[in-house]
């Protein structure tokens, strides 16, 4: 593993850093979980994608820059290590769109993922059912096929920001008399259709991060399905891969909350009674920080050269997973 950056790669962190330090907002935007921080948080998203910064590893005629792994890493340091305003469009642009890319006809390539770099389409994730939560292949809600339609009917639930999202993304049994992990389909839902109703659901801070989403004989096109009929289990697989995966966390959104808290740590380390066990704890998720961050140059790494990481992905979930977790625990602590 080559830890020397190339000059277009270095020149390339010079126009990010720069690019940032002239375009950040001035004040912090409001909470993307309310319809104010939502449309503040689109309204960047869309500067991003004017400067050909919103997804800079897609093709340049799919909305993005042609970025190479490595350069994404390269952004991603600078822009979370600039306390740059959270992505929104995570669900479209880092879970969907790879799927897209993977999946999807050269049609709805062109149609959805431009207007997805740029946030003109938000998306949320339908995927949990009120009987089918982690356990994904016990889904019910019903997509039977009418000619060139599916007929959708049954419910969603805990869809993130979905009362402000414009599509969602999803699986729907297509065989009436199938179960499990055969006879679903995977479909793209704009929220707007009829027949859809959308109720949030208020979480503890107030905000309605999450939302139930009712179809009642909804009727969505065939070509928005993704994949082949019945296969939509294959394709949903691809999906929770990257989420796991480095694309949802890389290592440098890491970066901030680290930083935070090792300087809440400083403010509070003259406390008299302070556990010496804390300043462990800092150090210790300081430390696995820094090696999930090599972990993920040695993954790009193999994929550069064409090899496939497997199972890696998981362990890459595994380990942000309980990283996050560690960070907010000893904030607490503290």
């Amino acid at each position: 593993m080559d830890l020397n950056y190339t000059p277009r790669q270095q020149a390339f962190r010079e126009e990010v850093r720069s690019w940032l330090k002239a375009n950040l907002p001035t004040e912090k935007l409001a909470s993307y979980d309310s319809r104010e921080g939502f449309e503040q948080h689109r309204e960047w998203e869309r500067k991003l994608f004017e400067a050909r910064l919103s997804m800079v590893m897609w093709p340049e005629e799919l909305g993005g820059r042609g970025c190479d792994l490595t350069e994404w890493l390269i952004f991603e340091e600078e822009y979370y290590g600039a306390d740059a305003p959270m992505r929104v469009n995570q669900n479209g642009q880092l879970l969907l769109g790879p799927t897209l890319m993977e999946f999807g006809t050269e049609e709805q390539k062109k149609r959805f993922l431009p207007r997805m770099a740029a946030s003109d389409d938000m998306w949320a994730q339908a995927w949990s059912e009120p009987n089918a939560g982690s356990d994904m292949a016990a889904i019910s809600s019903k997509a039977i096929r009418d000619g060139d339609h599916y007929v959708i009917n049954g419910q969603k639930t805990w869809s993130t920001r979905a009362i402000y999202a414009d599509w969602c993304f999803g699986l729907f049994r297509s065989d009436a008399d199938s179960s499990r992990h055969h006879g679903l389909s995977f479909l793209m839902v704009p929220l707007d259709a009829e027949g859809v109703t959308i109720r949030p659901i208020k979480a503890l801070n107030g905000k309605d991060a999450f939302a139930e989403i009712f179809f009642d004989n909804v009727r969505v096109p065939v070509e928005n399905r993704i994949g082949d009929e019945g296969r939509g289990w294959h394709v949903a697989m691809a999906t929770a891969g990257f989420e796991r995966g480095l694309l949802l966390r890389s290592p440098a959104r890491f970066q901030q909350p680290v930083r935070k808290l090792i300087e809440l740590y400083k403010a509070h380390q003259t406390h008299a009674d302070r556990d010496p066990s804390i300043r462990d704890a800092v150090m210790d998720v300081w430390a696995g920080a820094e090696a999930y961050a090599l972990s993920a140059y040695q993954s790009v790494s193999r994929l550069a050269r064409g090899e496939k990481i497997g199972a890696e992905s998981s362990i890459n979930k595994i380990v942000w997973s309980e990283l996050d977790l560690k960070i907010h625990e000893t904030a607490m602590r503290i």
